[in-house]
């Protein structure tokens, strides 16, 4: 990875070959076999089934900022193209000050029509929420959400009913064992669709339905081959009222894909089937990582096919 994200510099997984196609599973190497069932079948939708048909052939994108210095963060937003960036917030060993700092530098490269988000992954506690979303909604001049600021269902809405700043839900979505419990607290604003964690893009199609908020589809640091998929829900969707967090080819050093989904002008095109995957130095894992992860894929293989009890 070109700058370290959500903690990793390294970001791995599995290509899977069939008959529409390739699949990418790439669940993070924390993750268990029971929570990586759903990326393994979000891959196999992609390989033997494919994807819905489009309504749209393009879709907006966010540019995605991470905990780096306003310098930084400045370059890589005027970079995008991009008229909406999410800015990493909360990062461990950094400061509300640092993430001001970088929110406000971000909102200069934006100009005043641009859209600003922050993502504090959870960090946060209840109180904690409500006085960083304060201080970075003034740095930033108006913030468009603070994506999943608390862990808990229940701090999400009590940190909605605090603040004037939309709350957007992620992790209470994709790592629930019921994503509905959002939309009963009332803990959010929008719904933040990541097609691996959720199983597929059908899921995450019917999910979108069941939630009935405005939904931002976002990827889980996937190659070209993932992000094909992120980008199928995107163009799926009967109704897009946000940028998508789609754009995250730029934190990747390399890819598995001869062109990389590359924003152009803010958008990127909605595929058909996700790219072929090219081997090349620099992407293709060592013997002893990747028979590491032919063993993790058939243990999970075996828990995806296992009979329902």
């Amino acid at each position: 990875m070109t700058t370290r994200f959500r903690g990793i510099t390294v970001r791995e997984g599995l290509l899977l070959p069939g008959p529409a196609g390739w699949g990418e599973f790439c669940p993070f190497t924390e993750y268990d076999d029971a929570e990586a069932v759903a990326w393994l079948a979000a891959a196999r939708e992609a390989a033997d089934d494919g994807w819905p048909e489009p309504v749209r052939d393009r879709v907006p994108v966010n540019a995605t900022v991470p905990a780096v210095g306003p310098e930084h963060a400045q370059r890589i937003v005027r970079d995008s193209g991009c008229r909406t960036a999410k800015v990493k917030v909360a990062d461990p060993g950094g400061s509300l000050a640092e993430d001001e700092e970088r929110v406000a530098a971000v909102r200069d490269a934006l100009g005043p029509s641009g859209l600003v988000r922050v993502d504090a992954n959870a960090a946060w506690g209840r109180d904690e929420a409500v006085a960083a979303i304060t201080r970075l909604d003034r740095a930033a001049g108006g913030l468009e959400y603070a994506e999943q600021p608390c862990a808990s269902v229940e701090d999400l809405a009590a940190v909605r009913r605090a603040v004037d700043v939309p709350v957007a839900a992620d992790e209470s979505i994709r790592r629930a064992e019921d994503p509905m419990r959002v939309v009963r607290a009332g803990a959010a604003d929008v719904v933040v669709l990541k097609v691996s964690p959720l199983g597929g893009v059908r899921r995450a199609l019917r999910i979108a339905e069941q939630c009935g908020l405005p939904v931002v589809v976002s990827s889980a640091v996937e190659s070209g081959v993932g992000l094909a998929a992120g980008l199928a829900l995107a163009g799926a969707l009967p109704e897009l009222h946000h940028a998508c967090g789609l754009g995250t080819a730029s934190l990747l050093a390399a890819d598995v894909v001869d062109r990389p989904f590359v924003p152009d002008g803010g958008f990127l095109p909605v595929p058909r089937r996700a790219p072929e995957p090219v081997r090349r130095d620099g992407v293709e894992a060592d013997p002893e990582r990747a028979a590491r992860w032919r063993a993790r894929h058939d243990r999970v293989a075996a828990l995806l096919e296992a009979p329902v009890q």
